[in-house]
């Protein structure tokens, strides 16, 4: 009899111990089974400007320093450019010689040139009338047959010549008067435009050189130093404008079931808060670039998945949110 109890004993010992086993055996295949919770991890983004030099020459002076907050249009630095300076004399003598031309031509010849002229006009009318007169009487001569036709055709020639130079001397009277054409004259003004033009563009550049913020925000970054050259086009620093600032996650399609524009998600940012849960708004979704594909290693029913990337603008502000922090998204079911 206790032959037979010691024998049953033993097989409940067995079958527990074999029925523990399985347990054992399930739980750990349960564990191992179970695909581990998938994160869906991004940052924080915001605008972000390059403030560059359009005109080449050295850095006098940074007016601004990195962290600094900045309003738009205040004063960030100030280029040095002598070759500016010597350009706007350039065209400053250019526009004085231009003018002096067109004053030249507007006015036309001196007053002592045109008293001469005048006195050569009254001196050849003069001469003319004299002329005439002798033309007359050798020709009441020649009707009388008193002179030769010869005689006659040599006064008549003479007087003919002495017509001639009066009406030179007139159009050289009335050109000292009126001036130089009308073509010199617009030709002239069109110089005084042109150095005029040269001169508003190197005043154009000469105000680059006072470098203003085009936003309000935050110096994040400056690219060179006090004194050191900078070319045309030359980044000098960066602002951040913190009033525009989003999450960004960079998402597999198959984890996007649930996440369409305008859903409201439930993030944590565990640089301000553990435990705290701030909601964002999708505002843009859009596929990235075929290098950011998720591609299938083996053919067992995966296929290549698309990655795309999306943004989300906060729905109340978020107070010491800054650029680069980290955002995990708590609410979205991707199972």
């Amino acid at each position: 009899m206790s032959t037979n109890n010691n024998t049953r004993k033993n097989l409940l010992i067995a079958l527990t111990a074999l029925l523990g086993a399985i347990i054992v055996v399930v739980i750990i295949g349960w564990v191992v089974a179970r695909p581990e919770p998938v994160i869906l991890q991004g940052e924080a983004d915001a605008s972000e400007y390059r403030i560059s030099s359009k005109v080449p020459g050295h850095i006098e002076v940074y007016l601004c320093k990195e962290g600094d907050q900045i309003k738009e249009g205040d004063t960030l630095a100030l280029i040095e450019s002598p070759e500016l300076q010597a350009k706007l004399a350039q065209a400053e003598a250019a526009k004085a010689a231009a003018e002096a031309q067109n004053k030249k031509a507007i006015n036309g010849a001196r007053k002592e040139q045109i008293a001469g002229a005048y006195e050569q006009w009254q001196k050849a009318k003069v001469g003319e009338e004299i002329m005439r007169k002798s033309y007359e009487r050798i020709q009441t001569l020649y009707k009388k047959e008193v002179i030769s036709a010869q005689r006659r055709d040599e006064v008549k020639a003479k007087y003919d010549a002495a017509k001639a130079t009066t009406k030179m001397a007139k159009s050289q009277y009335d050109m000292a008067t009126s001036g130089a054409r009308s073509e010199d004259k617009a030709a002239a003004l069109a110089l005084v435009a042109r150095a005029e033009g040269a001169i508003s563009e190197v005043n154009s550049y000469i105000k680059e050189t006072t470098v203003t913020a085009p936003v309000s925000g935050e110096i994040c970054e400056t690219f060179h130093k006090k004194g050191e050259i900078v070319g045309s086009g030359s980044p000098l620093l960066s602002i951040v404008d913190m009033n525009d600032i989003w999450l960004v996650f960079n998402i597999r399609e198959d984890l996007l079931s649930n996440i369409t524009m305008g859903s409201i998600l439930e993030v944590n940012i565990p640089a301000l808060s553990k435990t705290k849960i701030y909601k964002a708004k999708v505002t843009y979704i859009k596929a990235m670039a075929s290098y950011a594909t998720w591609r299938a290693t083996k053919v067992n029913g995966q296929f290549d998945a698309k990655t795309f990337e999306v943004k989300a603008y906060p729905v109340d502000k978020i107070e010491n949110l800054r650029p680069g922090m980290s955002v995990v998204i708590k609410n979205v079911d991707i199972n």
